[in-house]
């Protein structure tokens, strides 16, 4: 039996070429294709793959976002061509059992498949030398959620009332996040942050 596959990755041209290399290999069917992030919960619901491959940056919704959706469903491989270290700890702890760079081969992309499939886990190792050399995240939550409020544009009000928060806790949890990283200044702080994939 044929281990099911759905795709995603917003770059139309690479996830069917993906495609196409993936069913040429014995034991692997690309069953469903998806070009944001926000289609994946619906396409595994309806198509119910053994394994989602997911990119990890997408339109809508990110793949890290879509795995903690999903993870229940079927094995998750994460795609990235962002070597965050963050990226493989967030990624562990949604659930996924595969992480590869965008620059692997289809054969080695295959070979993770059918290890996640065999209930394996399958990471790249300069990925995962990274995340280790990295350690973990030093913000909390709540600075995380401040400081990607604040990454999407949005005015210390918006992130209070979103974050249901008054403004000056807002601004104790960002100047707390630019202390921990060592920050001059918000934008700084943000940028850090997704560098080390924290956000």
């Amino acid at each position: 039996m044929s281990t099911r596959v759905l795709l995603a990755d917003d770059e139309h041209l690479i996830r069917g070429a993906l495609a196409a290399l993936l069913d040429l290999e014995e034991g692997i069917e690309v069953v469903a294709q998806v070009g944001r992030g926000d289609e994946v919960v619906a396409a595994v619901a309806e198509h119910r793959p053994d394994v989602a491959v997911l990119d990890i940056e997408m339109p809508g919704m990110d793949g890290l976002s879509a795995a903690e959706r999903i993870s229940a469903q079927c094995k998750i491989v994460i795609l990235t061509s962002l070597g965050r270290p963050g990226y493989l700890r967030r990624a562990m702890a949604a659930g996924v059992s595969g992480f590869l760079g965008k620059d692997a081969s289809a054969e080695e992309l295959a070979m993770a498949i059918r290890k996640v499939m065999a209930g394996g886990r399958y990471l790249d190792a300069e990925l995962a030398a990274a995340a280790m050399a990295a350690g973990d995240s030093p913000l909390t939550e709540r600075e995380r959620d401040a400081l990607r409020l604040a990454g999407d544009g949005a005015p210390i009000s918006k992130i209070a009332t979103e974050l249901h928060l008054t403004e000056g806790t807002v601004r104790n949890y960002l100047s707390s996040a630019m202390t921990k990283l060592n920050a001059q200044n918000r934008l700084e702080a943000i940028r850090t942050a997704q560098r080390m994939g924290w956000l």
